[in-house]
């Protein structure tokens, strides 16, 4: 079974804390795991150089769930290899007033990915309809009308030459309480924790709700959703990179063909 099919959304979603800490690609050995995460990562790599020089597709790839579930730690471990040049990353933090006052979907659309580029969304469109829905901002019509826009958002983007990745990154309640106290007890990581951080785990049961949801309604095949198990970083890794790898193998990516114009110039 391919690594897509393997985790791919199922429907109905159900996020179960055993499932976060699932390990179905594990050879066993932590050691093997991490130089395979290695070796994939230096083929995506590869493979992105030849979607560079191609330049008629767009890649974007989607990093989804709870804070500390490792959307960071993906861009490093699976993506670092990348060639910086066609690739940019883009973290969505809260919408400043000028993002505000357009449509919810504004700001996103302009980081969309170029011909030839590889974009990572770190966190995206969808914090628009979780976070509010969460605290009541808008009611489950308007989650509905969103789970739409989206939809046709992502189809959008795709017909016009964008392959869409999208991940979930999969962790316990318990995994992510262990790594906020593993910050909190290291004054050089305090950086890395918002108050509002500790304070979203009071609803950590709706969040988990809703991500079924908002999962469910806009999984498709033009922007597939994978269900990451992240409790294991290198695990997490494993999946996402196996993931991308498959992925970017189906594109049946070619350099150019060269251009023989180019060898009568140098000559003359």
């Amino acid at each position: 079974m391919t690594a897509q099919k393997q985790f791919r959304a199922t429907h109905p979603l159900r996020l179960k804390e055993a499932a976060a800490k699932a390990s179905p690609l594990s050879s066993g050995s932590k050691a093997g795991d991490q130089a395979r995460v290695a070796e994939l990562a230096e083929q995506i790599a590869a493979c992105q150089d030849i979607f560079y020089a191609e330049h008629r597709r767009k890649l974007l790839v989607i990093l989804q769930g709870m804070d500390t579930s490792g959307k960071d730690g993906t861009v490093r471990g699976v993506f670092g290899r990348l060639d910086p040049l066609g690739v940019r990353c883009v973290a969505f933090k809260t919408p400043t007033v000028n993002e505000r006052e357009h449509d919810y979907l504004w700001r996103v659309h302009q980081e969309a990915p170029a011909q030839g580029q590889t974009v990572i969304f770190n966190r995206s469109h969808y914090e628009d309809v979780l976070y509010p829905a969460v605290h009541d901002q808008i009611d489950s019509k308007e989650c509905k009308r969103r789970y739409q826009h989206i939809r046709d958002f992502e189809r959008m983007l795709s017909d016009t030459g964008t392959v869409l990745v999208k991940f979930f990154l999969h962790i316990s309640r318990d995994e992510q309480k262990q790594r906020l106290e593993a910050r909190l007890a290291e004054p050089d990581k305090h950086w890395k924790v918002d108050l509002n951080d500790l304070q979203e785990r009071n609803y950590w049961d709706d969040y988990q709700r809703l991500y079924e949801k908002a999962i469910e309604e806009t999984d498709t095949d033009a922007a597939p959703w994978y269900v990451i198990p992240s409790d294991s970083k290198t695990q997490r890794n494993l999946a996402v990179a196996s993931i991308m790898a498959e992925t970017m193998q189906e594109l049946k990516l070619a350099y150019p063909a060269p251009n023989p114009d180019y060898f009568k110039t140098l000559v003359s």
